[in-house]
């Protein structure tokens, strides 16, 4: 090969001067063409020159209306690390029957708020607002509906961004890492304030069906039903990928500053990068193949490497306008517990034993990692074949036999029906013979939950008022 390579050069070295002026007068024609417009990238560079100027983010200001819980105690975390106290942002819906027993516990996504449906403090309309109401799927005639804002968000809750009462500085990401669980005892903190010792359901999706399956695992005996949807019993490794990634761009942001940018301009762009990533996981192919197709924005222009077709400009439109109504740091430890959850028997002990040895006893349900073993000590007890790992599933929902209902998307691809599958499976192995499964054929994917009001409704409101 080298050889002929070689000959083919010798050729065209020895054509004659036509054929080499020719050459030259084309790679001159060809460097002489304008630089492409990047008008994307002039954008940014507004918007970035705009926040040196202007004030950061306020995102207390993007939901209002909502009380707060503080709990003055104590608190201490899954991973090491005690917040001296925490708030708890919250919202409810409807009446608190005489008997106390009518509650119904609403879990959140990853960034969603407190802010579930409209009310007369906020009458802008809430992310779950056609699935919330007097003769809804959660029917606020019936059912005292309470929705939070998770620890470690940025919508009211004690996060990154509140204030740290022993330095006077914003806590960023001297934070500790959390888990789902810690979300769940934070909100069992909330209902004791109220007064709530049993629910009459605890309903969530995505990573509150996480922590809807954490309510009904941990605290068996407070949880009267239980709804989880386009959830897992644990983490893939497909989904913990697709959240590395988004971390990966926003940390890649000059502004992110290891996460002390509070003081600066907000990492903008990789904020907006790490939302565009997200929003490809969320939605399916098939809706986007029937929504936008391969329609381009301006079919007569040329090309561009800059949101050109259709489905380009929707993400650059949604990701622009996600990135600077969610705290960065918020979006990294939150995503983080999303990855580490577990809810194995094994994943339970581990923990229980490092927070005994801690002096903090406390009754837990997830971890993020192993906790690296004294020196000299190797842990032979972790599963390893498939039969161990579904015994150790098992075991971890062995309390939870609340009458339960899993909801599965066949064009999810963030938390595949295989997921939504093996929680049933588990539950029904662990002798809880009150499970419905339904897999719903909608080509919503991920955000299914948001959408499909007819479906999902139907599927919560009978769960939620059937005589069990």
């Amino acid at each position: 090969m080298l050889g002929i390579m070689h000959r083919s050069a010798l050729r065209n070295l020895m054509v004659g001067p036509t054929r080499m002026l020719t050459t030259t007068r084309m790679l001159t024609t060809t460097s002489r063409r304008p630089a492409m417009d990047f008008p994307c990238i002039d954008r940014l560079e507004t918007r970035q020159r705009d926040l040196m100027a202007g004030p950061e983010p306020t995102y207390e200001k993007v939901v209002t209306g909502y009380e707060v819980f503080g709990h003055e105690e104590a608190f201490a975390c899954d991973h090491g690390g005690v917040l001296p106290r925490l708030d708890i942002a919250y919202e409810t819906w409807g009446r608190l029957n005489a008997e106390r027993s009518n509650a119904i516990l609403i879990h959140t996504g990853l960034s969603g708020s407190s802010h579930a449906r409209s009310h007369a403090r906020n009458t802008r309309a809430g992310w779950w607002e056609k699935f919330i109401g007097p003769g809804r799927a959660i029917d606020t005639d019936r059912f005292f509906v309470v929705c939070t804002n998770v620890l470690g968000g940025c919508y009211g809750s004690t996060g990154p961004w509140s204030v740290d009462p022993a330095t006077g500085a914003r806590y960023a990401t001297t934070f500790p890492l959390l888990t789902v669980n810690d979300m769940v005892r934070a909100q069992f903190l909330l209902l004791d304030r109220l007064g709530i010792r049993t629910l009459h359901a605890s309903v969530g999706a995505s990573m509150g069906g996480m922590q809807s399956l954490c309510a009904a695992a941990l605290h068996p005996e407070r949880v009267g039903r239980l709804v989880t949807i386009s959830a897992c019993a644990r983490s893939h490794p497909y989904s913990i990928a697709l959240r590395f990634a988004q971390r990966q761009a926003l940390m890649s942001d000059p502004n992110f500053k290891r996460g002390f940018y509070y003081d600066g301009v907000q990492p903008h762009v990789g904020m907006k990068l790490a939302r565009a990533v997200a929003t490809v996981t969320y939605r399916s192919g098939p809706e986007w193949e029937q929504r936008f197709g391969r329609r381009r924005r301006a079919p007569s222009q040329p090309p561009a490497l800059c949101p050109d077709f259709l489905i380009e400009t929707y993400l650059d439109h949604q990701s622009e306008r996600f990135c600077l109504q969610y705290d960065a740091n918020s979006l990294l430890y939150v995503s983080k517990a999303m990855d580490m959850f577990d809810i194995s028997r094994s994943v339970t002990d581990r923990l229980a034993a490092q927070r005994a040895r801690a002096g903090r006893a406390a009754p837990v349900c997830i971890t993020a990692a192993d906790q690296p073993a004294a020196a000299g000590e190797e842990d032979h007890s972790l599963p390893e074949t498939p039969d161990e790992i579904t015994r150790d599933l098992v075991a971890g929902v062995s309390a939870a036999m609340q009458p339960t209902l899993v909801l599965g998307v066949q064009s999810d691809i963030l938390f595949p029906v295989k997921q939504q599958r093996e929680i049933a499976d588990i539950l029904r192995r662990a002798g809880n013979d009150r499970v419905t499964y339904y897999e719903l054929d909608a080509m919503y994917g991920h955000d299914t939950f948001l959408i499909d009001v007819v479906n999902v409704g139907a599927a919560i409101k009978g769960h939620l008022e059937n005589t069990i």
